[in-house]
């Protein structure tokens, strides 16, 4: 298998990261792979975040797969800095190849580099899969996730 590398995502790199979110059941129901215009505006915002990362994994020339890690400075936790990881997807091709586990050790090494005390994520309710994957990485469901579409 060739070499893999992460790397900050760039504009060019956004069809196949917005097809990798639309390749799954919820994804396919929420995303608009045809219509790049939101994907770029979105991009652009978080381009210009320093507490943003955006990354993509690449082998062979080929985005394999993708996460976006926030960085979020707190009062809570005695001022405690934390991250958040969101979008995390493994192309097909790719799935059961290790690459998941990569990209989140790669998140939790720049969440220590940027002085976070705390790596959290939430997961859909229906994702057992996913969920089974972030506790073997050392993730615990602590908490219930609640949100409010507006």
């Amino acid at each position: 298998m060739s070499e893999l590398t992460i790397r900050p995502a760039e504009r060019g790199d956004l069809p196949a990261v917005v097809a990798m979110l639309a390749d799954d059941p919820l994804g396919a129901r929420r995303e608009s792979p045809d219509d790049l215009t939101p994907y770029t505006a979105a991009f652009d915002r978080l381009d210009g975040d320093p507490h943003q990362h955006v990354v993509v994994a690449v082998r062979a020339e080929k985005v394999v797969g993708t996460l976006q890690l926030t960085i979020v400075p707190g009062l809570s936790r005695r001022g405690m800095t934390r991250s958040i990881i969101e979008g995390v997807r493994i192309h097909a091709d790719e799935r059961g190849s290790g690459l998941g586990t990569r990209l989140i050790e790669w998140a939790v090494e720049e969440s220590r580099t940027q002085g976070c005390g705390l790596v959290q994520l939430t997961s859909d309710v229906t994702r057992a899969d996913a969920h089974r994957f972030y506790e073997r990485l050392g993730f615990e469901p602590s908490h219930v996730g609640f949100k409010l579409s507006l």
